[in-house]
């Protein structure tokens, strides 16, 4: 039996949710976090804007379904290099429970050197895609090619951020590999 009242749910303590809360500071944040903050407001702002446009006023803007697309595109690219430099892209950590800490290590740098390869491997590409890349978006007067460049300059980022985790990694402890 519980000890609450009849007819009452479960009682919430909303204030016990927020006391693991650290404080804000803005050098806890990189560039690409307020990058990721804009584009993701305007993208708000303009699927608000679509949605407002298309229902209330029964005559939708055209531009703002391309623009939206395009802005979702550029919050996940940009926001995967906050993933790279916080290290939270997916990955298997099976292994590395049952590794010694010196292959762990091994481990930690060889895929981050892969990593970052990869991440120059495609901005390389998405340049070369975007030189070719001569259309105009349909909607707007702005050429395709500026999404392909804002995508190369993603990966660059994603590389410079990789270098800097395998740098990280390379000069930290071998007993700092040792998973729980």
């Amino acid at each position: 039996m519980s000890n609450q009242p009849e007819g009452q749910g479960p009682v919430i303590d909303f204030e016990a949710a927020f006391e693991d809360d650290d404080a804000f500071y803005f050098a806890d944040y990189a560039f690409e976090d307020y990058l990721t903050l804009v584009a993701f407001w305007v993208l708000i702002c303009v699927v608000f804007l679509q949605f407002f446009t298309r229902y209330a006023l029964g005559d939708s803007i055209t531009w703002t379904e391309e623009i939206a697309r395009y802005l979702l595109i550029l919050v996940g690219f940009i926001g995967s290099v906050m993933a790279v430099r916080k290290g939270s892209h997916i990955m298997v950590e099976f292994f590395y429970h049952y590794m010694p800490p010196w292959l762990v290590r091994i481990l930690t740098i060889s895929v981050d050197l892969t990593c970052v390869f990869f991440y120059m491997m495609l901005s390389w590409v998405t340049y070369q895609l975007a030189g070719r890349t001569g259309g105009m978006m349909i909607s707007v007067d702005v050429p395709k090619s500026v999404l392909y460049y804002a995508v190369c300059a993603a990966f660059v980022m994603m590389a410079l951020r990789g270098i800097q985790r395998m740098v990280k990694h390379y000069l930290a402890r071998p007993s700092q590999f040792k998973q729980g």
